[in-house]
C-alpha cells in the first residue's frame, strides 16, 4: 500500500503570536514551529497502517526550506521518505494544487491529513484534494481500519457519530482518537537523517484569496467577581458591559 500523508508546519500552541509590516506579516521571530497536531494523528495512524499492510508511506509538505526540520522529525517518526513542495503556502487552493498534482504522479491508494491545520483553521484542503482526484473525500475521521481494497471509518457528525466504508483510493481528514501521537526514539531521528527529502518545484502560482491584514483577539478583561445574592447587579454588567442581554 503506498499511503501519503500531507503535513503542516505552524506554530507551537504555546508560542506568543505576533504580527509586523502593519499587520500584513506574521513575525517569526522567536517562535517554535511543529508539526500539525491534527497532522500528527494522521501520521501515526498512517505508520500503524503501513507497518500492518507493508508498502511505502510518504510525507509531502507545502513550504519553504525553513519547513525542512519539520519534514525530518516526520521522518523519524516513521515515514519512509519526504517531498517538499518549494512554494509558501499561499491559500488553500494553492496548497491542494499541488498535493493533488504529486498525489496523482504517485498513484497513492490512501491520502491522510489533519482535519485542519492550527494556523488557520480553513479545514479545506482535503476537499478540495478530493475534487481535483475525482476521490471520495471525509473528515473529521476518528477511526480508520484498512480491510483489503476498503476502509472501514467512524467520524464525528453534529450530535452523533457516522460510520462509513468506501473503497481505495480516498482521502481522509483525521483528528483524534484515531491514534496516540508518536514520539520519535533515538534510532528513528538517526535513520532520519539519511531518508531520502526530495525538493520539488510548484506546478502553479495560481490562488483564489489573498491576506489583507491579521488582527489578534482583543485582550482579555479583568474578571470581576459578583456576590451570588446581588442577581441585580450581575444583570447590569451583563446587560451593559458584557452586552450579552
Amino acid at each position: 500500500m503506498k499511503i501519503l500523508v500531507c503535513i503542516t508546519h505552524v506554530p507551537d500552541t504555546t508560542s506568543k503570536i505576533q504580527f509586523t509590516d502593519n499587520n500584513t506579516k506574521f513575525d517569526k521571530t522567536g517562535v517554535q514551529f511543529i508539526i500539525g497536531p491534527y497532522d500528527d494523528y494522521a501520521l501515526a495512524r498512517a505508520v500503524e497502517l503501513r507497518d500492518q499492510t507493508g508498502g511505502e508511506l510518504t510525507v509531502l509538505n507545502v513550504g519553504e526550506a525553513e519547513t525542512e526540520p519539520t519534514l525530518r522529525k516526520a521522518l523519524a517518526i516513521g515515514a519512509d521518505k519526504a517531498i517538499r513542495v518549494n512554494a509558501f503556502p499561499k491559500d488553500a487552493y494553492f496548497v491542494a494544487l499541488q498535493i493533488a498534482h504529486y498525489a496523482k504522479e504517485g498513484a497513492y491508494d490512501l491520502i491522510l491529513m489533519g482535519r485542519e491545520s492550527i494556523d488557520f483553521n480553513g479545514g479545506m484542503v482535503h476537499g478540495m484534494v478530493g475534487e481535483l482526484l475525482g476521490m471520495p473525500s471525509i473528515s473529521p475521521v476518528m477511526k480508520l481500519d484498512i480491510e483489503g481494497q476498503s476502509a472501514k471509518m467512524a467520524r464525528e457528525i453534529e450530535g452523533g457519530k457516522e460510520y462509513i466504508e468506501v473503497d481505495l483510493p480516498f482521502i481522509a481528514g483525521c483528528q483524534e482518537p484515531i491514534a496516540e501521537w508518536k514520539i520519535p526514539n533515538m534510532r528513528g531521528i538517526m535513520s532520519a537523517r539519511t531518508k531520502p527529502l526530495d525538493v520539488v518545484e510548484t506546478i502553479s502560482d495560481e490562488t483564489f484569496s489573498q491576506v489583507n491584514a491579521f488582527q489578534l483577539p482583543p485582550a482579555k478583561g479583568a474578571v470581576q467577581l459578583i456576590d451570588k445574592d446581588n442577581v441585580e447587579e450581575l444583570v447590569r454588567l451583563l446587560k451593559n458591559e458584557a452586552k450579552i442581554l
